[in-house]
């Protein structure tokens, strides 16, 4: 299934600033000049993912927003190496809730005082739901570097996501490979509060100002792609004559989105409530007016 631009705008709830809650925990007691330790973090989120309106996939209409729950467990160890798996649940599904399951690894780095910087590698695996649009986006390696010496913090972040997805008709197989590359340029500063309810209670306050420029060739959950751009209506392909085709699609690299993003992440405790709200304008498409969205985590580390 190839798939084109939408003239509006769908928001993938991810992170919006391609930081982790986590290693955004380990910041905190970076500047908080903590003991580091490794821990084991469940976590569930809430979003909303591009779904199919109608009970069937229907290529006529375009795709509407469904609210999603994301249980998480993942393991970090105090040298900076992480792994974790997560899930997402869709409500008002029509077919196979369980819509995705994610693998990730990587590395944070942020025992210097002066910069922040990681590199992660995440397995996509969906289900072969008629909810949710396929992609062939299926792997992703995503690398980040702040510079924190300065009272605003400037950041890059770099995201490649590569795959293919196989489609097999009664005489034909269609193999799509694709690929998406994007880069997030951001500046920040953290605010740090501490006793604000009680003694053991910390608040951080992080607003950013982010631009992605890059590539939306695909539908996809990479760490860039909360804004997807497509044309109003989904394009189904006409099977070729032959039996088998493989073939690519590709947008030119370019300004997609600029956003402000306010990330809260409140800890007492074991315990981490991550608010974080998001508005933005896109670069792309026929609808660049000013929209926003607002998700949500708690975890809770052992």
């Amino acid at each position: 299934m190839r798939l084109y631009f939408f003239t509006f705008l769908l928001l993938c709830s991810r992170v919006a600033s391609g930081q982790s809650l986590a290693e955004l925990e380990r910041q905190l007691d970076s500047l908080l000049q903590k003991q580091q330790k490794s821990e084991v973090v469940a976590g569930i989120g809430y979003g909303n993912n591009p779904a199919y309106g109608s009970k069937v996939a229907n290529f006529e209409y375009p795709l509407v927003l469904k609210t999603f729950v994301a249980p998480s467990l993942s393991y970090y160890h105090k040298s900076g190496l992480y792994a974790g798996i997560s899930a997402y649940y869709l409500f008002n599904s029509v077919n196979k809730p369980w819509f995705e399951w994610d693998f990730t690894a990587g590395y944070d780095y942020t025992k210097n005082r002066n910069f922040l910087s990681g590199i992660s590698y995440t397995k996509y695996i969906f289900a072969d739901s008629s909810d949710v649009p396929s992609t062939p986006i299926k792997n992703e390696i995503f690398a980040y570097f702040y510079y924190r010496k300065w009272w605003v913090q400037p950041g890059l972040s770099l995201d490649y996501g590569w795959g293919k997805h196989v489609s097999e008709g009664l005489y034909t197989k269609e193999t799509l490979h694709g690929n998406d590359f994007n880069i997030i340029a951001s500046v920040r500063h953290p605010f740090i509060f501490s006793g604000v309810i009680g003694r053991f209670d910390v608040l951080m306050v992080t607003p950013s100002v982010n631009m992605t420029l890059g590539t939306a060739n695909y539908y996809s959950n990479l760490k860039a792609a909360q804004y997807i751009t497509r044309s109003p209506h989904m394009v189904k392909l006409r099977n070729p004559p032959g039996p088998e085709l493989n073939f690519e699609d590709h947008t030119e690299f370019e300004p997609r989105a600029i956003d402000v993003t306010m990330n809260i992440s409140y800890f007492i405790g074991r315990v981490n409530l991550a608010p974080s709200y998001t508005v933005f304008k896109s670069l792309t498409g026929t609808d660049q007016g000013i929209m926003s969205y607002f998700t949500a985590r708690i975890l809770y580390s052992f």
